[in-house]
C-alpha cells in the first residue's frame, strides 16, 4: 500500500506513505498543500513544489472561508468548494466543520440541484465512478482500483428524478457526490470509506441530450427488463466487491425506487434515502411538532400531498409511530390523508398497489361537503378532514395557497405546515407566507434552507427537515456493528433518537431540530440507538459486551478533519 495509517511508541497516529513529491500533493485524500511541515517537505521531496510558509490549517481554512464568501453567486461557490475537495479534503471538512450552517445549502440543498444541471459544463475532476449501460460487461473491472480498497459506503443514482427537477442523466452524480460529503462532514466517515457512483442508462431530458457538453451517454433511458437486469449486475458486482458494503440508493423515480429497494435489501446492506431517511427526519420533526402543539396523537388528521415514494414513506413511518406509542395501526392509517395530482386518493379513483393502505372509502367521505367526489380537492380534503398537519412532497411550488393554510389555522390554533420538496422553487410555500397567513401561529419545517423569517417581530430560524439530521448517524452505527440488513424499524429508532434532542421538547417556541453545528454529536447519539437496535434485532456481526464498549466502537469509526504527522517509507 502507498499509503498507510500507522501508531508510534506513544500510541500517536501517523501516516506511512511511499508517494511523494507531485505523487502526494496530486492525492486529495493525504494532500496538505501549504500546511506540510519543513521536516516533511524534505522528506518527501516538497522543497520548490511549494512555496516557503508553512501555515497551519486553521489559518487556511479562514483563508479560502474568505475567499470563497467573495465569489459570485451560490453556483460559483458550490464549484469553489467542490474544488477544494479535489486537491485536499481534509481542508474541505474542515471548512465545512467550522461553517456548517452556511456552507451546508452550498454543498447540498438548494444548490446541489443547481450543480446537477450544470454538471457537464462545471465538471472538472473525477471523482466516483460512472457505471455506463454499454459498460454493463466491465463493472467488475471498474470497481476493480486499489483507490477503493477501503471503500464502506456508496451512494448510487440513476440521476431520473434529481430533487424536483426531474432527469438529469449523468449530471445525477452530484447527489451521491453531495450525499457523502455529509457522510464525512456529518458523522464522521472517513472520506476514503465513501463511494460516488451513477448508474447512467441514458436520459430522456431533451436539454442534455441536445448539449454539446453533456458528459453522459447520449440515449434515451433503458428500462423495464434491460433496466432491471443492469442493475441486478451491478449489485452483484458491488457486493463482489465490497461484501460488507452500505449502499444507499438515491434520487431514483418512483417507478424503480421502491422496487429496488424490496429487490435488493435482502440481498445487499442497503437503504433508500428519499423513502426511510426523508420518512425518518420527517416524523422525527413531527414528534417535535406535535408535541409542541399540544395536539393529542389520536386528534391528528394527517394531509400528504405527494402520495410518491417519499410521501409514502413518510406516512408509513408516520403509523409505525403512532403504532408504537399504542394507537391501532388501522386507526392510524385513517388519521392520513393521500392527494395527489388528481386529489384525495379515494376508491373512486384509481391509485397504485403501495397506496391501498391509505385509500379512503366512500363511507369515510359520505358526509364531506365537495364538488366532485372524483376529483376532491387539497382545499376541500383539508377542510373535510380537520386537518391540522400538512407535509408536501409534491414538487409543486405554492400548491400550498393561502386559502390552504388559512383553513388550516381555522382546524387548529398552532397548524403544522411542512412543505419540504426542494429546491427552493419546488417549495408547496414559503415560509414567510404561512406565518403570515396564520399570524405567526404556524409550526413550520421546509426540505430545503430558507432564510431568517418573521414571526410577529421576531427573526426567526426555520427548521430544514433535512435528511443529514439522520442518515449520516444511521451509517455510523450501521458500520460499527457491521450490520448485515438495514431494517424498518432502525429508522422509527432514529427517528425518536433525534427527537429527545428536540429543543422544543423543553421550550414549546425553540426550534423542532437542534443547530446544525451539533450535528456530530447528533449523529453518534443516533448512531448508539441504531447499533443498539442492530444487536438486539440479531442482524449485527458485532456485539460490544456493554454501552459502553458500544460507543467506544462508534468512537473508533469517527474521522476528524486534521492533519496528522507524515513519515516516508520505501522508495519508488
Amino acid at each position: 500500500m502507498r499509503f498507510e495509517l500507522k501508531f508510534d511508541k506513544d500510541n500517536q497516529v501517523y501516516l506511512a506513505s511511499k508517494a511523494y513529491g507531485y505523487d502526494l500533493l496530486n492525492n486529495s485524500r493525504w494532500n496538505k498543500s501549504t500546511s506540510f511541515t519543513q521536516e516533511e517537505r524534505d522528506d518527501f521531496s516538497l522543497n520548490g513544489l511549494l512555496p516557503p510558509y508553512v501555515f497551519t490549517l486553521d489559518e487556511v481554512v479562514e483563508k479560502r472561508y474568505m475567499t470563497m464568501v467573495a465569489k459570485q453567486g451560490d453556483l460559483e461557490k458550490h464549484i469553489y468548494l467542490r474544488a477544494i475537495q479535489d486537491r485536499n479534503e481534509t481542508l474541505f471538512y474542515a471548512l465545512i466543520d467550522k461553517h456548517i450552517e452556511e456552507i451546508m445549502p452550498l454543498v447540498y440543498t438548494p444548490v446541489v440541484g443547481l450543480a446537477c444541471q450544470e454538471f457537464s459544463h462545471i465538471y472538472r475532476q473525477p471523482r466516483g465512478v460512472f457505471v455506463s449501460y454499454p459498460n454493463r460487461d466491465k463493472i467488475d473491472a471498474m470497481l476493480s482500483s486499489p483507490y477503493f480498497d477501503n471503500v464502506q459506503v456508496i451512494v448510487v443514482s440513476d440521476g431520473e428524478r434529481i430533487l424536483g427537477l426531474g432527469d438529469q442523466g449523468a449530471g445525477g452524480m452530484g447527489i451521491p457526490i453531495g450525499k457523502l460529503s455529509l457522510y464525512t462532514a456529518c458523522a464522521g466517515i472517513a472520506p476514503e470509506k465513501t463511494l460516488p457512483i451513477l448508474l447512467d442508462v441514458g436520459t430522456d431530458n431533451p436539454d442534455r441530450l441536445k448539449d454539446p457538453l453533456y458528459i453522459g451517454w447520449r440515449n434515451p433511458r433503458i428500462r423495464g427488463q434491460e433496466y432491471d437486469d443492469f442493475v441486478d449486475m451491478f449489485v452483484k458486482a458491488v457486493k463482489k466487491r465490497f461484501p460488507h458494503v452500505l449502499l444507499q440508493w438515491e434520487d431514483f423515480a418512483q417507478a424503480n425506487a421502491g422496487k429496488l429497494l424490496n429487490r435488493h435489501r435482502q440481498e445487499i446492506c442497503s437503504f433508500n434515502d428519499d423513502i426511510q431517511g426523508t420518512a425518518a427526519i420527517t416524523v422525527s420533526a413531527l414528534i417535535a411538532a406535535i408535541k409542541s402543539s399540544g395536539i393529542k396523537l389520536q386528534d391528528l388528521k394527517a394531509v400528504v400531498v405527494g402520495a410518491g415514494s417519499a410521501g409514502i414513506g413518510i406516512s408509513n413511518l408516520l403509523v409505525d409511530y403512532l403504532e408504537y406509542t399504542g394507537i391501532s395501526r388501522k386507526a392510524a392509517q385513517e388519521q392520513i390523508f393521500l392527494v395527489d395530482r388528481y386529489g384525495l386518493i379515494t376508491e373512486n379513483i384509481d391509485s397504485l398497489d403501495f397506496q391501498h393502505e391509505y385509500v379512503k372509502s366512500n363511507e369515510h367521505i359520505a358526509r364531506w361537503k365537495i364538488k366532485d367526489k372524483q376529483n376532491i380537492t387539497l382545499l376541500e380534503t383539508v377542510a373535510n378532514a380537520k386537518a391540522n398537519l400538512i407535509i408536501g412532497v409534491s414538487a409543486q411550488g405554492g400548491i400550498f395557497t393561502q386559502a390552504v393554510i388559512a383553513q388550516m389555522a381555522l382546524n387548529t390554533p398552532h397548524p403544522i405546515v411542512f412543505p419540504l420538496s426542494n429546491p427552493t422553487t419546488k417549495a408547496e410555500a414559503a415560509p414567510q407566507d404561512v406565518l403570515d397567513w396564520t399570524a405567526g401561529n404556524a409550526i413550520i419545517g421546509t426540505g430545503t434552507a430558507f432564510p431568517l423569517a418573521n414571526r410577529n417581530g421576531k427573526m426567526t430560524r426555520i427548521d430544514q427537515v433535512n435528511n443529514c439530521y439522520i442518515f449520516p448517524g444511521i451509517g455510523l452505527g450501521i458500520l460499527a456493528v457491521k450490520a448485515t440488513i438495514v431494517t424498518d424499524k432502525m429508522f422509527l429508532i432514529a427517528a425518536i433518537a433525534l427527537a429527545e434532542l428536540s429543543p422544543a421538547t423543553t421550550d414549546p417556541t425553540n426550534n423542532l431540530l437542534p443547530p446544525l453545528n451539533e450535528i456530530r454529536n447528533i449523529s453518534k447519539h443516533i448512531a448508539l440507538r441504531v447499533a443498539k437496535e442492530a444487536i438486539d434485532s440479531g442482524v449485527s456481526q458485532i456485539k460490544p459486551e456493554s454501552d459502553q464498549a458500544l460507543l467506544q466502537l462508534i468512537e473508533s469509526n469517527i474521522w476528524e478533519p486534521k492533519y496528522i504527522p507524515y513519515k516516508r517509507v520505501g522508495h519508488e
